[in-house]
């Protein structure tokens, strides 16, 4: 995204931020690696992990939280710009305790890196805990909702969920594991299927309270540097045609579902239209590498010896999946001031106001 457009959406920010806030009680997340902080920490059969260096070497006193980042990711900004300090804690590090009281409690982040959509997305045949897949996300979500009940009344939990958002970025690992599976559906059946397992999981959620929704649909996955690699230098164009299907898909499944449901509202963010520009055209940007990692160089796995780049905030890419702290400001304020391009019908500030 272009200079302009991200100054300009940063300013924006600022104007609304105080209204958004007041509006939203609390902020609930669900999805992947993009959104986790630290939920995987939790699982003991887990390895799909970053609660090592150089992770959060940017993060306040440089603690490697479990993000996969080199300090916040998009969920993080997202509750930043309505006014949180980052994103609520994981729900697995509550320990079964929330300590929902009316004034205290601001929401919990339900995301597990490595999960998607399916229940087997994630997950070997040896380890079952590998990850929290989106159903068990779900249920999480739904202990929380009978934990509000009992202390605040069903009347006054329903209200504040009402009032809560909720957002989700999933999508990606379910895209990349069926083209890498050794039988891949076919994208038009594929995506398809998504989109049934993704209402299904939306209808649970509404039924517990959920009413707003901010869906982070999948990015060009095909240009990140573990793809690249497979694909000599270049994007690899079988997934990012499946991510541009994917929200396509997602946009005629949240019309149907707010159509359905009246009191329903959402905003659909596109951070395909995001990204991709960008890694068109860098030097409309203020990156100067949109193609390798940051911690790794784009070929290897970031651990506490790979190769850590000093100018981070001009990589794109953390390491070979996930991006950097700074893109993931640039994407959550696109998605928060954007115009219909970048998030739809509504951006992310107005579905608080919504």
């Amino acid at each position: 995204m272009a200079k302009g457009l991200a100054f300009v959406a940063l300013s924006l920010i600022i104007g609304v931020l105080q209204s958004a806030n007041a509006e939203v009680p609390a902020i609930f997340i669900l999805g992947d690696s993009t959104v986790d902080v630290g939920t995987n920490n939790y699982l003991p059969d887990s390895n799909i992990t970053a609660n090592f260096p150089h992770n959060g070497v940017d993060f306040p006193f440089q603690r490697a939280t479990g993000r996969f980042s080199n300090g916040l990711n998009t969920a993080d900004f997202l509750a930043k710009f309505f006014g949180f300090k980052r994103s609520p804690v994981s729900f697995l590090s509550l320990n079964g305790t929330l300590a929902i009281k009316k004034r205290r409690f601001r929401g919990v982040n339900f995301a597990s890196a490595g999960s998607g959509l399916l229940d087997i997305t994630g997950q070997t045949s040896t380890q079952k805990a590998n990850v929290v897949p989106m159903g068990e996300q779900v249920y999480q979500f739904s202990m929380v909702y009978n934990d509000l009940v009992a202390s605040k009344g069903t009347s006054e939990a329903q209200n504040f969920l009402s009032k809560s958002l909720i957002f989700i970025s999933v999508g990606s690992n379910d895209i990349v594991g069926n083209h890498y599976s050794k039988n891949p559906i076919p994208k038009e059946q594929f995506i398809p299927n998504l989109a049934v397992v993704y209402e299904k999981h939306l209808r649970n959620l509404i039924s517990v309270g959920a009413r707003k929704f901010g869906i982070i649909s999948v990015p060009p996955v095909g240009c990140c540097p573990s793809q690249r690699v497979s694909a000599n230098g270049e994007c690899l164009k079988e997934l990012n045609d499946q991510a541009e299907a994917f929200f396509s898909t997602m946009d005629t499944l949240m019309r149907n579902l707010s159509y359905e449901n009246k009191d329903i509202k959402y905003s659909l963010g596109n951070t395909f239209n995001i990204t991709k520009p960008v890694i068109d055209n860098p030097q409309n940007s203020s990156f100067t590498d949109v193609k390798n990692a940051c911690c790794g160089n784009g070929t290897l796995h970031c651990t506490p010896l790979a190769s850590l780049c000093s100018n981070r905030h001009k990589y794109l890419f953390w390491d070979l999946f996930h991006p950097t702290q700074a893109a993931s400001r640039l994407a959550a304020s696109i998605l928060f001031v954007g115009d219909s391009r970048f998030a739809t019908p509504i951006n992310f500030s107005q579905l608080a106001e919504a």
